[in-house]
């Protein structure tokens, strides 16, 4: 059994062919699809980056890995267990496939713009890319994987991970504009219109919003000049999403290059292909939000999965809700391994491959660990949000229920409007914590210790950013922030401290 990963950073399910996009980004991607099943309610339990591939490969929700944000803590496991039973009874998705025969290779350079250090369990074979850290093209990942497929990708039981960054902000692949040409004269999508984007930018604060785009770090804008500074208007927009839909199509080119490799050595047909990836950006939802992933959105937590397995799968499309980690149990199964490790929290979907009869979850609790950090109760028509820590942003209700059938973007909390919906949803999320609490304890909840201080240091920036925004002619909104600072941070004088 061969089983291949191509694990797509950033990628949103929206902006590819084959789930309804109207721009042509994603031709290799959308064959497979034709070929496979493609899920539409797929979400990582935890996101961005460093949570959601924690989860996903240790088989354990972020409450319980301890890897709730962007951190560099080493994973966790319950009441202090001793690292051989860690192994045995939570080992790594790769780990437990090497322990029953399969070889495991990576090329990603995730460990080290992460410092997880914990990734590295269970391959057989990692290839670090080079020293960029995340800022490395799908051309030099494809100088090292390239050779390894022309040399191996005929062999039997493997699985190979493959990690693409480009499609992560700044949007900066080489010769850029000219990739960005091909999008030129193609429609923006639909929404946000130039109305809702003048009122975003006018009434957001923050971080990677429609005020604040590169959030300081203007390093990155001078080494991309074809990007904007802020988003106020629709010709600000293009440039964005003419930049992100190029590095999708760009990777979706190097894909295809791996895949050609494998159809000449007559190993293509007999290839277990799944594609997916960690989290997605924003691009206007939540009230302002863009380019990157600092708040519990939709496009943000719902990832595009599609998995294309030999002799299992016929084209479909699957609307039950699932998470992304219920993937490792899933692809064990299908391999013929034996039952999932105990202190997995995924669940096989392996039925719904089989075109069997399949319920899914009935709802999923999500995280949103960079920004503000929230929990998301996700059920078949509503998101319910608790917000933590709103980090710098415009947060100022604890709790925001969003119809997701009329209000996908998230622009209108209507829980006073059904306040039995908002129980019913706060009751789900109190269970789930109480089911969560004997699988990490006696560790606490880490992204209640992360709201404690504001994750990686965002809350402390709160004075600082709050001159900014007075020198930019926005006094209203800095004395907004250092209030909903004093709320967060009872006792501590946001105005003179730090």
């Amino acid at each position: 059994m061969r089983i291949l990963y191509f694990d797509l950073d950033c990628i949103r399910d929206d902006h590819l062919g084959c789930y309804g996009y109207h721009r042509d980004t994603s031709p290799v991607i959308d064959g497979i699809a034709r070929e496979g099943v493609r899920f539409t309610r797929c979400y990582t339990s935890n996101a961005p980056c460093a949570p959601s591939r924690a989860a996903l490969f240790s088989g354990r929700f972020g409450i319980n890995n301890g890897i709730a944000t962007n951190t560099d803590a080493p994973l966790r496991y319950p009441g202090g267990m001793a690292p051989r039973d860690a192994r045995r009874l939570a080992p790594s998705w790769m780990r437990h496939l090497m322990a029953h025969g399969f070889h495991t290779v990576s090329f990603s350079n995730f460990a080290d713009r992460h410092k997880a250090w914990w990734f590295h369990e269970g391959w057989s074979e990692f290839h670090m890319i080079n020293l960029r850290c995340g800022f490395e093209t799908a051309d030099e990942v494809n100088a090292k994987a390239l050779p390894w497929f022309e040399a191996f990708g005929a062999r039997d039981n493997y699985f190979a991970h493959i990690h693409y960054w480009d499609i992560h902000f700044p949007y900066r692949l080489p010769d850029m504009p000219r990739h960005m040409e091909r999008f030129r004269n193609d429609p923006l999508p639909a929404w946000p219109d130039e109305e809702t984007i003048r009122r975003q930018y006018a009434s957001i604060h923050g971080s990677r919003t429609a005020y604040d785009l590169w959030g300081g770090n203007f390093g990155h804008l001078r080494q991309c000049p074809w990007m904007p500074e802020k988003v106020s208007n629709l010709q600000e927009f293009r440039q964005l999403i003419d930049g992100y839909d190029a590095s999708i199509h760009y990777v979706d080119q190097h894909m295809g290059q791996i895949l050609d490799v494998l159809r000449r050595q007559g190993a293509l047909d007999d290839t277990a292909i799944i594609i997916s990836g960690d989290h997605g950006d924003c691009f206007g939802e939540c009230g302002g939000h863009y380019m990157d992933h600092t708040i519990g959105s939709e496009p943000e937590l719902r990832r595009p999965l599609i998995i294309r397995w030999p002799e299992v799968t016929r084209p479909a499309v699957r609307d039950e809700m699932i998470y992304l980690l219920d993937l490792a149990p899933t692809v064990c199964e299908l391999a013929g391994l034996p039952a999932s490790p105990p202190l997995w929290d995924g669940l096989s979907f392996a039925p719904a491959l089989r075109d069997q009869a399949f319920s899914g979850r009935e709802f999923v609790v999500l995280e949103s660990g960079m920004g503000a950090l929230q929990r998301v109760v996700r059920t078949r028509d509503h998101a319910f949000v608790r917000t933590l820590h709103p980090g710098l942003y415009p947060i100022d209700e604890p709790d925001a229920l969003y119809d997701m059938r009329t209000d996908p973007a998230m622009t209108r909390n209507c829980a006073a409007d059904h306040p039995e919906r908002v129980q019913q949803h706060k009751a789900l999320l109190a269970d789930w914590l109480a089911e969560q609490f004997p699988r990490h304890a006696p560790h606490p909840d880490p992204l209640e210790e992360a709201a404690g201080h504001g994750e990686k240091g965002f809350v402390l920036r709160a004075r600082q950013y709050a001159e900014k925004l007075r020198d930019d002619g926005r006094p209203e909104h800095a004395e907004a922030l250092l209030r909903r600072m004093e709320r967060c941070h009872p006792g501590v004088n946001w105005k003179t401290e730090f």
